[in-house]
């Protein structure tokens, strides 16, 4: 399915000098010589692929050996035990509680071959020249540091970065069509009482406290500021919200894990739920019908990045460079596109997909063969349309971003009463 022919040469093969001595670098690169540089990546599950691992290491020589914790792990390991990974694949709404420790170094942008194509909605808050929802941790205000060292986000772009973009969505909520009778529009749905018992929310609580706003203010309950930093009286009223759809019996389970997501959909034990893009894919891959339900209030967005631990030094620091650059050159782009995720590099992604796969995926225009997902498995019949439409449709409707308030230590206290309730 991928199409190297745009990509060219790569730059081992010219300095290899020749056809047999190119298949040779690429088979074994430069980086061998002194033996296989191994990159201990630190993610959750989500984020890890080992046939990106393998293309990597094909590719570049790099190894790829992943440190698989959960999203709060992740933030633990950063601030307690910098030294015990190399690279890491973190959320973006994470780095105000990041950054101030000092752990991450500044990643410096001269060294990022594509940063100037890097999509503006991380670069910029942008889409197709247009400002998104920029409630709660928007990529861009977060993206640059004063300095490598510096432990203070900057007012405006400098040359260094906290993150690289790894993959960002637009979420919504899932549906099984076929088991809810009749048309979702509005988050508000979530708690109609048609899905008593059939309704599912994900218990992750800076993520979860989104989804129940974006309820909240669809109901016409309440309007935020800020969704994403919500006042302490904002948090009491989006919990005791879902305290008493809890009590009346509207949902029959919180997730807490991606496989617990896509198994409480296929069995039809809930009907409408938060859920990830990529949930939705497995549902799918299972011959079961699922959507990911566009609604006219908008998409909770998210995004997770690279980045590196203050550590980092020599030959490994150099790997992470190469690596990361990697990644954006297309191939992974191109396989996390099929996933359902969009990628750091558009341009990079277009020249590594069939046409007809790019025109599904980020022009929302029907399938003109089948879709596959990333392992082959068939995802979608020719003729389908994408959930949502086009990228710049559905990037283009975010109406807030992930996050950690202010008030978090106070939002989560709450959030465990609800679930205790």
């Amino acid at each position: 399915m991928t199409n190297n022919t745009t990509r060219g040469p790569s730059r081992r093969t010219v300095l290899a000098g020749g056809t047999a001595l190119g298949a040779a670098a690429l088979a074994a690169p430069a980086v061998h010589a002194q033996g296989a540089v191994t990159l201990r990546y630190l993610s959750t599950a989500v984020n890890q692929s080992p046939a990106i691992a393998a293309q990597a290491f094909k590719e570049t020589g790099i190894k790829i050996e992943y440190v698989t914790v959960t999203t709060d792990d992740v933030t633990k390991r950063i601030i307690t035990q910098p030294d015990s990974f190399d690279l890491v694949d973190g959320e973006y709404f994470s780095l105000r509680n990041l950054i101030p420790s000092g752990n991450l170094m500044g990643i410096d942008a001269k060294k990022i071959k594509l940063f100037d194509k890097i999509v503006t909605v991380i670069t910029k808050g942008e889409v197709a020249g247009k400002a998104v929802g920029n409630q709660g941790t928007s990529p861009y205000k977060v993206l640059y540091l004063d300095g490598q060292r510096s432990k203070t986000f900057a007012a405006k772009p400098t040359e260094w970065l906290t993150l690289i973009p790894t993959v960002y969505n637009a979420d919504t909520l899932g549906i099984r069509p076929d088991l809810v009778g009749g048309p979702i529009t509005s988050w508000a749905q979530l708690l109609d009482p048609k899905f008593k018992g059939k309704a599912s929310i994900l218990n992750i609580p800076s993520i979860g406290i989104m989804d129940a706003a974006m309820v909240v203010e669809s109901l016409g309950k309440h309007k935020y500021a800020d969704k994403g930093n919500m006042t302490k009286p904002e948090i009491d009223l989006t919990i005791a919200t879902l305290i008493e759809a809890k009590k009346s019996g509207q949902f029959r389970a919180f997730w807490t894990d991606f496989n617990e997501s896509v198994n409480l959909m296929a069995s039809g034990e809930t009907v409408i739920q938060s859920m990830w893009s990529p949930a939705v894919t497995a549902v799918r891959l299972k011959g079961i019908p699922c959507t990911f339900q566009p609604l006219k209030e908008g998409y909770r967005a998210w995004a997770s990045g690279f980045g590196l631990p203050r550590t980092l030094r020599g030959r490994e620091l150099d790997a992470a460079y190469e690596f990361i650059n990697w990644f954006l050159s297309g191939w992974a782009g191109a396989y996390l596109n099929r996933q359902g995720y969009y990628s750091a590099v558009l341009e990079t992604s277009k020249a590594n997909m069939e046409p007809y796969e790019w025109a599904y995926w980020m022009e929302g225009k029907p399938a003109e063969k089948d879709i596959k997902g990333p392992d082959g498995g068939l995802l979608e019949k020719a003729g389908a349309v994408r959930d949502g439409g086009s990228y710049e449709q559905r990037m283009g409707g975010v109406a807030c971003w992930n996050s950690i308030m202010d008030e978090n230590a106070y939002m989560v206290q709450k959030w465990n009463e609800f679930i205790a309730a």
